[in-house]
């Protein structure tokens, strides 16, 4: 886009249908590669990506003429694909509906690049659902508890 200029980085929440455990450590790392080129191919950069068995935090830069809900259902469907065709899962995997999608400064980067990478020293403290709803509430977002992530 000539003369459009941006600096668009968007913390990205979202996860697995009915929060079952199903991200499992053998084949996780396979799935942060598989997203992070995903990623790449909607002309995005994936800045950082983490979270837990239930759950996944992505830290991504994208141009404003990306839409971030067409961006992150694409995201969504490649993987549940991706994850069912290699059978990592005893039974269909997916993603729950929704998903949180947050802005950051490039001053947070470091910040959040770092909160991502360390989730799991992070949930030995705080559940899931209390760290979504922290989120939420820390940047402000006015929410219904009737859509919320479903709880454990």
């Amino acid at each position: 886009m000539a003369n459009t200029y941006f600096q668009l980085y968007i913390h990205i929440v979202f996860a697995v249908s009915q929060r079952d455990a199903m991200i499992l450590e053998p084949w996780r790392d396979d799935l942060y590669r598989y997203i992070g080129g995903a990623v790449r191919n909607n002309e995005c950069e994936l800045v950082a990506i983490g979270g837990m068995a239930d759950h996944i935090h992505m830290l991504v830069q994208m141009p404003p003429k990306i839409s971030i809900s067409a961006f992150v259902q694409s995201i969504k469907i490649q993987s549940s694909r991706w994850v069912n065709e290699n059978h990592f899962c005893k039974c269909r995997f997916c993603w729950q509906e929704g998903f949180g999608a947050f802005s950051a400064s490039r001053s947070h980067v470091p910040q959040i690049k770092n909160y991502i990478h360390n989730q799991k020293t992070h949930h030995q403290q705080k559940a899931f659902l209390e760290e979504y709803l922290t989120m939420l509430d820390g940047y402000g977002v006015e929410y219904s508890k009737d859509y919320i992530f479903k709880e454990i």
